[in-house]
């Protein structure tokens, strides 16, 4: 919602109205009223039960497969804890660039818009969020899952280059895609109260940023033309496919006592994991739908990482 030059001083095309400035009041009242401190929220000292899980076991990459048949409870719920904090770790790494591209875009603007505070405001969410999924790990006993050292080095490249609709679209797809999953985390009861408390939180306050986000979206390709739609939707989908692919770490596998080849056989193959993928990301695909960001290359990308 840029009214003002890049720091370079070359204008930006962008057609700010009043309604998008609408949009960064009504978040700024809703983080006012509707914030939370995850240090004072969450039970931090509490016990973790032995039989309670990191997450639903529906959303375990194994479910449904004949090697979670074979596990046994124990297994299932160390494998779920790490799971969990793999996706956490992914979330970590992803807010670190989400930071940065969002106070690159704000650099040199207008701070006396309600955009400039809300922004700021998501920055100061993601570092609380950050924080409260670290402690959550730690506290899981599981390792700092990160990243291979290629989609370390992409990521490098991505926040550093990502500008405008992509890098927010980029954030979109890495907000969304969890909302989905933490929904469900949040109500299971056979879930760690850590875990349903992280998500509470996260869901809450995310909805912010997606709006925040899609409304940024919005106003960037107003006037677009076709190539600049095109080129959009390939780099949105290559971030997807970036961040879908890097969410579980392959050595939860090993953590929970499985052989990592068998497993991630199974995973490629297990349906179900498909079909919960594809129910995480149907809000997303009507939006980038609408916004015209959905094309034969994007979808093609989405299909092979099950979003589609």
């Amino acid at each position: 919602m840029a009214r003002t030059g890049t720091a370079a001083g070359t204008p930006r095309h962008t057609r700010h109205t009043p309604a998008d400035d609408d949009v960064s009041k009504r978040l700024l009242d809703s983080a006012a009223t509707l914030s939370y401190d995850p240090a004072a929220e969450i039970d931090w000292d509490a016990p973790l039960p032995e039989d309670a899980y990191g997450l639903n076991p529906e959303w375990s990459t194994l479910y449904g497969t004949a090697l979670w048949d074979e596990m046994t409870v124990e297994q299932r719920v160390t494998l779920t804890r790490h799971e969990v904090c793999s996706i956490m770790s992914t979330g970590i790494w992803f807010e670190m660039i989400l930071q940065q591209m969002v106070l690159r875009d704000q650099y040199l603007k207008d701070t006396g818009t309600a955009e400039f505070r809300f922004a700021l405001t998501e920055v100061a969410d993601e570092c609380r969020h950050s924080i409260m999924f670290a402690r959550a790990c730690e506290k899981m006993g599981a390792p700092a899952y990160r990243p291979a050292r290629s989609v370390a080095h992409a990521g490098r490249a991505f926040k550093a280059l990502a500008t405008g609709e992509l890098a927010y679209g980029g954030i979109l797809v890495a907000e969304e895609v969890l909302d989905v999953m933490q929904r469900d985390w949040m109500r299971g009861e056979n879930v760690l109260e850590i875990v349903r408390g992280t998500s509470r939180i996260h869901v809450v306050e995310e909805s912010r940023h997606m709006k925040f986000a899609r409304q940024e979206i919005r106003e960037r390709l107003r006037g677009a033309g076709r190539a600049r739609r095109r080129a959009a939707a390939t780099g949105i989908a290559a971030a997807a496919f970036v961040i879908v692919s890097s969410m579980v770490n392959h050595g939860v596998y090993a953590a929970a006592g499985l052989d990592t080849r068998r497993a991630l056989a199974e995973v490629r193959g297990n349906e179900h994991r498909k079909a919960m993928m594809r129910t995480s990301s149907r809000h997303l695909m009507a939006f980038l739908a609408e916004s015209g960001l959905l094309t034969g290359p994007s979808t093609a990308v989405y299909r092979r990482i099950h979003m589609l």
